[in-house]
């Protein structure tokens, strides 16, 4: 009898937490199910952006339809597309977008030093002076800038004037000359015909500012393009402090096939 009863009473306790039971296991099936995804957000690429993509591409036809769908009112894209003109060698639609960058905003720098490098291509130093020194009254703390007015007082072969300008280009960027990325907004001359004095005038400036291993890597330049006045480099006073220096006295003793 007892037995029984325990049976019966066990049978009850499990009858009654069968539904809890099965609720609990109702509630973990539900959160084993995958949520639902999150929806991917697009980001739009605009005109300028893709404008910009062509350019790193060298699609500069490509490049310059698109930046023609941005605003009218923009002094950059304008800018972007005399670069695009500029790249392709187009210097006249090149040097008129960048007039309309400046008819936009009169206050726009980079294409008024834009405008420079197309009067350097066309050997006008004067009018490349101008419009160089007229980027730096705007944006005076640009070392493109310098770097620019010193290439263009150095193809007049006005060396001091060149050389105090390479000296302050390096002191706002010290990698100046090795920056060679002309898809941004600010074109930088490179073309230089004196190039073996041109690299010992960048190896004073670097020996004057104190960084030997440029220094010397520009003496060695010179001499491989048949930099003749050797002797400058044991007289020059911005050289003092490399003539104890073993690898320059290496660079004296060689005498380098020329270039």
């Amino acid at each position: 009898m007892v037995s029984a009863l325990h049976g019966f009473l066990m049978t009850l306790a499990f009858a009654s937490a069968a539904p809890l039971l099965s609720a609990q296991s109702s509630l973990l099936d539900s959160t084993r199910q995958p949520r639902p995804a999150t929806p991917e957000v697009k980001t739009e690429i605009t005109p300028e952006v893709r404008g910009d993509i062509f350019m790193a591409r060298k699609m500069y036809r490509d490049a310059i339809d698109v930046y023609r769908q941005c605003p009218a009112n923009s002094p950059v894209t304008w800018n972007k597309i005399g670069i695009a003109y500029h790249q392709l060698l187009d210097f006249k639609d090149a040097q008129k977008n960048y007039e309309k960058a400046l008819k936009v905003d009169p206050k726009y720098s980079e294409a008024m030093n834009n405008i420079g490098t197309i009067y350097y291509a066309h050997k006008s130093y004067g009018g490349a002076i101008r419009r160089y020194k007229a980027a730096i009254r705007l944006k005076p703390d640009t070392a493109s800038y310098y770097s620019n007015l010193g290439t263009a007082y150095f193809a007049r072969k006005d060396y001091k004037n060149a050389a105090l300008m390479y000296q302050t280009a390096i002191k706002l960027d010290p990698d100046i000359f090795e920056n060679h990325n002309t898809v941004g907004t600010t074109m930088q001359d490179r073309s230089v015909e004196e190039l073996a004095k041109f690299h010992y005038y960048l190896a004073r400036t670097y020996a004057k500012s104190g960084q030997k291993d440029r220094a010397l890597l520009y003496i060695r330049k010179s001499l491989e393009e048949g930099f003749k006045d050797r002797q400058l480099y044991m007289e020059q006073p911005e050289f003092a402090a490399l003539r104890d220096d073993e690898d320059f006295k290496n660079l004296m003793a060689l005498q380098p096939r020329v270039l």
